[in-house]
């Protein structure tokens, strides 16, 4: 009789579910056979949440720790289930569609029982993943149609068709399967029904478009534009301790950091007194500027901080001390973050997964991150980071080229790797040398020593005395060592600082005379005795060459041939760079050189052997490049901050606007835009033609045509420029070419990293589609390049001789 009629099976089945005792028991059966399976396996499991459900979960064979976590999660996911069924047992309009999921529920629930191991206990969490699942769908459907019911709003919800808003329905059928997959929707108002799905998507998004029956006096938080407060002026600060007190404690990489600040305290006082009088006490505008260092954060993993004492890595420490010490002495109103939490804290960041945008208006003018940070900063800043990604700039070591940060470009043309692709303008990654024109070189500073300390140098100099650089043990780990050490013995007594906790590391030799890990002022006294800083070829481009020099030792650095690359050396693999590295200290052989650097083949032992030669009968002071003083930091990060600004779209460039200078009606240009500069092969922006507004001004521009093959970073620097990627969208011209007597046939523009250029052979010109491509970087062995050079300041690379003005 009952299986005769459909209300009587709907009755029986709703008994059967929310019958407390039989469903209790149902339960518990089940729960306790999968502890009972996962402790016999000695709790050889783990669980882990995926992004398609809040309930999905994954067994993996791991530790014990973790198998605890996987029966704290099945618990809790039964205790929602059993929730979800007093629910439904509540609901009256339980359709015949319900009543068969219903039936499917009560088989997944019987399927609850052991019948294998590692496989059989993968099939019930799925299982009660997809009972879990099936719930939510029966409860989001009858609550919605319950609403709608009641409210009467079933009209006004009806998902718009407007070519203005073309992804709103398919982002309305992405919240209706997924809305539950972060708490973030919860938090501002989501609740399975297609009302709450259209409100977030016009007002906290802008997928759709506004809903009529809405109050509409707040806009959507995308869009909401906070008052800008009245502009404050930055004075510069020459006391320290609030900024010591800002980094905090609890690790030794932090303590590294302020031991560091500590120190240079004077210097940056000095040199913040100096700028100020340079300057002229003119307006700066105090920013409002987030330093996020992701490495140093326990989400990244931070391998940096135990390595402090142990010989690690100090060179990235080293810029980030000086980094958060010119922001302070500038004058700028700094926050700063070492963990996840505090950056989400400061952003504004909604509760969840990071799927929704910020709860207002971002509250900083700048962000300093790095890599691990961005990526922080996506997990976390949902659709709010490709709004504010413009505020950003990255602490990059190596440089970001152009074509490796262009998303779209990289990955069809080979130059995706696990860094780069962030479509930010490559000005933004700023570096640790002024390698990579594309990028900006932000640099650190080495102690300044006075004229009293370089005479005392002078005078206690050992002529004999050789320091190797390397911390670490693997760093001696270098083939044929034993045949150029063998020399160096010869002539001096060679030093070491290798670390070591209880003997002597065997790679060392037994004639190196090793001091262990020296704290900094230890070394530095070593440094002021030694003749000679020698490195073995790694690590590549750090800090303590420079330092070296500054305490007046000579630097003898290996030469390689061929350089070092992506492409054929492990360290640069995947970095987002094709820089050809010829030495272990670019910077030191370019832009140093003899007689403080020597740049020598370490494999030919009569070139070794002459070069230790020449270095004891070689007198040095020590010398040390302004751009890496206090005052040169200073100087280069100022002028970042007041001039770069990469959120006001630049206005397209349009030769045929431009006026001649002094013209009473503004008439129009007639002559040509760029005119040969004497005594030089570059052409120069026309000094009768009004220049646009540009940072770095139009008149350090020197335009330039590249060999082929040639970069326009060799092609600048071996005319004694500097290419100036600013300056590319006004060289993208026709115009331009013409400058250059570049005769063409034809003039295409396409996406492509190294336009503008053009081809001798074929008689083809091509300009850039693309801005965020423009390259000095580039190059090939077809095409001449169109290189926008520029000068420079004496010892500051980094500014244009007109840039401070």
């Amino acid at each position: 009789m009952i299986t005769g009629s459909t209300d009587g099976k709907i009755m029986v089945r709703r008994c059967l579910v929310t019958f407390k005792p039989f469903r209790i028991f149902v339960v518990g059966i089940g729960f306790f056979s999968l502890c009972f399976l996962m402790t016999s396996l000695g709790g050889q499991f783990s669980a882990k949440r995926l992004g398609d459900s809040p309930f999905t979960i994954r067994t993996e064979v791991l530790g014990g720790v973790e198998s605890r976590g996987v029966l704290r999660k099945i618990s809790d996911m039964l205790e929602v289930i059993l929730k979800r069924m007093d629910s439904l047992s509540k609901l009256d309009n339980t359709s015949t569609t319900d009543a068969r999921r219903l039936d499917e529920l009560t088989s997944a629930i019987n399927r609850i029982q052991p019948a294998g191991l590692v496989e059989r206990i993968q099939a019930i969490a799925q299982n009660v993943s997809n009972m879990a699942i099936r719930v939510e769908q029966i409860l989001q459907n009858s609550m919605v149609q319950g609403r709608v019911l009641r409210d009467g709003t079933s009209n006004q919800c009806e998902v718009p068709r407007d070519p203005r808003f073309p992804e709103c329905p398919g982002k309305v059928d992405w919240m209706r399967a997924r809305w539950t997959s972060d708490p973030c929707y919860a938090f501002y108002g989501v609740d399975g029904s297609d009302c709450s799905f259209l409100i977030y998507l016009s007002e906290v998004e802008w997928f759709c478009p506004p809903l009529s029956w809405r109050n509409h006096s707040n806009p959507p938080t995308q869009h909401v534009q906070e008052a800008k407060p009245p502009k404050r002026q930055a004075a510069f600060r020459t006391d320290l301790t609030v900024l010591l007190d800002q980094v905090g404690t609890g690790k030794e990489s932090l303590s590294f950091m302020k031991r560091r600040i500590r120190r240079l305290a004077q210097q940056w006082a000095t040199a913040a007194n100096r700028l100020d009088a340079k300057l002229e006490q003119r307006w700066r505008d105090q920013k409002k500027i987030l330093v996020h260092v992701g490495f140093l954060t326990e989400e990244s993993g931070d391998v940096f901080s135990p390595k402090v004492l142990k010989g690690g890595p100090l060179g990235e420490m080293v810029q980030w001390a000086d980094i958060l010490t010119a922001l302070h002495v500038l004058g700028h109103n700094l926050k700063i973050s070492m963990s996840v939490k505090e950056l989400q804290g400061f952003l504004g960041v909604p509760p969840g997964r990071g799927s929704c945008p910020l709860t207002g208006p971002l509250p900083f003018d700048l962000i300093y991150t790095d890599y691990h940070g961005l990526q922080q900063m996506k997990q976390h800043m949902g659709l709010s980071l490709k709004k504010h990604k413009c505020h950003i700039r990255v602490i990059d070591t190596f440089g970001t080229e152009p074509a490796y940060n262009h998303e779209e470009y990289a990955t069809l043309h080979g130059y995706r790797t696990n860094w780069g692709y962030w479509n930010l303008n490559a000005r933004q990654y700023m570096t640790m040398f002024p390698h990579t024109p594309d990028n900006s070189f932000m640099g650190f500073v080495s102690e300044e020593l006075n004229e009293t300390e370089k005479r005392s140098i002078q005078q206690n100099k050992v002529n004999n005395m050789a320091v190797v650089y390397g911390k670490e043990a693997s760093m001696w780990k270098v083939q044929g060592k034993e045949g150029f050490l063998q020399i160096l013995h010869r002539y001096m007594e060679v030093h070491g600082t290798v670390y070591y906790e209880t003997q002597r590391p065997p790679e060392v030799p037994a004639f190196v005379k090793n001091h262990g890990l020296l704290p900094q002022h230890e070394l530095q006294q070593l440094l002021r005795k030694a003749k000679l800083f020698i490195g073995f070829g790694f690590p590549y481009e750090g800090p303590a060459p420079l330092e070296a020099i500054a305490n007046g030792c000579i630097f003898l650095q290996p030469k390689f041939n061929p350089p070092h690359s992506s492409l054929n050396h492990e360290f640069f693999r995947g970095k987002p760079t094709s820089r050809e590295v010829s030495s272990q200290h670019p910077y030191a052989e370019q832009y140093i050189g003899r007689p403080h650097v020597m740049t020598v083949d370490y494999n030919n032992s009569l070139e070794f052997d002459s070069a230790i030669r020449e270095i004891m009968r070689t007198k040095v002071e020590p010398y040390l490049p302004y751009e890496y003083t206090c005052e040169g930091m200073l100087e280069r990060v100022h002028s970042y901050i007041q001039h770069q600004d990469f959120c006001t779209p630049e206005p397209p460039f349009i030769p045929a606007n431009l006026s001649r200078q002094g013209s009473a009606g503004g008439s129009r240009v007639t002559g040509p835009l760029f005119v040969p500069l004497p005594n030089s092969t570059a052409v120069g922006w026309a000094t009768n033609v009004t220049a646009p507004s540009a940072w770095p001004p139009l008149s350090s521009l020197r335009l330039l045509v590249s060999q082929e093959g040639q970069s326009c970073v060799e092609a600048c620097q071996s005319a004694g420029f500097i290419c100036e990627p600013a300056h590319f969208r006004f060289i993208n011209n026709k115009e331009a070419l013409h400058g250059l007597e570049v005769q063409c046939e034809v003039v295409d523009s396409e996406i492509n990293h190294i336009l503008p250029a053009f081809s001798v052979v074929r008689r083809e010109c091509g300009l850039q589609r693309e801005p965020l491509l423009f390259s000095c970087a580039g190059h090939s062995p077809k095409y001449r390049r169109l290189c926008p050079c520029r000068d420079f300041r004496r010892g500051q690379v980094a500014l244009c001789r007109d840039c401070l003005q």
